[in-house]
This record gives structure tokens, sequence and C-alpha cells, in this order.
């Protein structure tokens, strides 16, 4: 199967669309990563992750993908499926659209023998996902590039597509920002699922030899919720919840960091 998509990724920093925010407690969701891919003809048929929220900004979870079908639409798209017959298209990225847009589509399947399929990787926030036509017969498309930020005062990236599996080749690489690596034909490489809070895809899913047993897609990555606000127009009190969540003030600019990695509330 193809790579799931990314998260959506959205930013106001250092410059964008701004969240304002009201007195008292403001609600934040933090996404969830969709479900992996089971073998075809279950009822397990993979799920989009969930959306992040915060204030009128939303990042829409990624796009499912699943063996021989079309990638799911989302913030960044699934990769499309193998096929014998037809190819595969990715899932569509910046779905809703924004401006500027919050991912990129999945990577095409392609068509052939079971043993030359190559399936698309899954859309990351920077890059598409690699399709079959950039693939050698076999291999497996890697998942779409994310994109680095400094909100949190280093540069982190965040929002990898997930890699599809291989059939007879190499299995593809996660995206980089999170995305889960394609399990490989023998199962000896189970896919992976994207790391936590990135918004990463997960990885897709293969069978073994025999095509007796089936691994399931690696599941969807978290997304995150980070808030930053600016020393001169931050309140006097301001505070995080659950306590999973964090605050921090960050030096020198005495800027308040708000890190979600739950669903909580932001009190200003």
């Amino acid at each position: 199967a193809g790579g799931a998509g990314a998260g959506g990724y959205r930013t106001s920093f250092p410059g964008g669309t701004k969240a304002y925010l009201s007195a008292g407690a403001n609600t934040v969701t933090v996404g969830g990563g969709g479900a992996g891919a089971g073998p075809p003809g279950t009822a397990n048929a993979g799920a989009n992750g969930t959306d992040s929220i915060l204030g009128t900004i939303t990042s829409t979870g990624g796009g499912y993908s699943k063996q021989a079908a079309i990638g799911g639409s989302g913030g960044s798209g699934g990769g499309g499926g193998f096929s014998a017959s037809a190819p595969f298209a990715g899932g569509a990225g910046n779905t809703p659209p924004t401006s500027p847009p919050q991912g990129n589509p999945g990577g095409v399947g392609g068509t052939g023998a079971a043993a030359c399929g190559r399936a698309g990787g899954g859309g990351g926030a920077g890059a598409a996902g690699v399709g079959a036509p950039a693939l050698s017969p076999g291999n497996g498309g890697a998942g779409g590039t994310g994109l680095s930020n400094s909100i949190t005062g280093c540069a982190v990236t965040r929002g990898g597509g997930g890699g599809a599996n291989t059939y007879s080749g190499t299995v593809g690489a996660g995206g980089a920002g999170g995305g889960g690596v394609g399990a490989d034909y023998g199962n000896t490489t189970a896919a992976g699922s994207g790391t936590a809070n990135t918004g990463g895809g997960g990885g897709g899913g293969s069978h073994d030899g025999a095509g007796a047993a089936y691994a399931t897609g690696g599941t969807g990555g978290p997304g995150v919720v980070i808030v930053r606000i600016p020393a001169a127009s931050a309140p006097g009190s301001v505070a995080v919840a659950p306590g999973t969540n964090s605050l921090a003030t960050l030096s020198p600019s005495g800027d308040k960091l708000a890190t979600f990695t739950v669903s909580g509330t932001l009190t200003l």
C-alpha cells in the first residue's frame, strides 16, 4: 500500500495567518493520527487523521492509503496503491484549501506484475509523495518531506509523509519530519508509524511472499499545537491544561511558549 499523508501544517511564525484568542479559557484541539489499513477485503480500510484546531485555524488530518485504491485526501494526501491493470492516483493535499497550502498530494501508484509493483508515498508538508514514474520497478515511493520551523527557539522539522511498501525492492522511506517507513514484501520490515507530535504519516502495509499474511499499515503520528505569545503582548497570567502540556518563557525574548501535545485549554 502507499504511504499515508501528513497532517496539515499551518504556521504564523515568523509570518502568516495569526491566531486570535480570547481572554479566559481557549480550547486547543490536537489531532490524532489515522489508523493504518489492514489486508484487502477487510473492514479495516484505514482512516484519515483528525484535525488540530486553535481558534479559527484548522489543520486538517492527513489522508489514508490502502492496497489497490486511490489515496485519501487531507492536509496532505495518501499515496496511491498498486494495481495490475490501472494506476491509482494519490490523494489530494491542501484539502480544504488554505493559503499558504497546508500540504501536498500523495504520489501516484503504478501498474504491472506484482513483483514490479510500485505504490506512491504519502504527501508531506514541504513536498509531494514520490510516485511510480520516479521509481524503479518493485520499489516503494518515499514520503514527501516536511517543513522546518523554529517557533520553539530551535529548528524542528514536522509533517513528513509516510513511505510506501515494497514488492521486490527497496521500501519507501518516511519523509523527513516524522513519516513512517513502508513495510517490505516479506514483512521483515514492519510498517512504521508516524512520529508522535509531528503529524507524520504512517508507512504503507504489505504482505508476505505467499500473500497469506498481511502487515497493517503504520498509524499516523499525532499532531502538536504550539502557541508563542510575544512578551510585549503577553497577559499577566498564562496557563495551560492538562499538565501533559507545557508552558515556558523563552530567553532572551521573554516570549511565552505554550506547547500542546494533547487537547486542552490555554487560559489568558
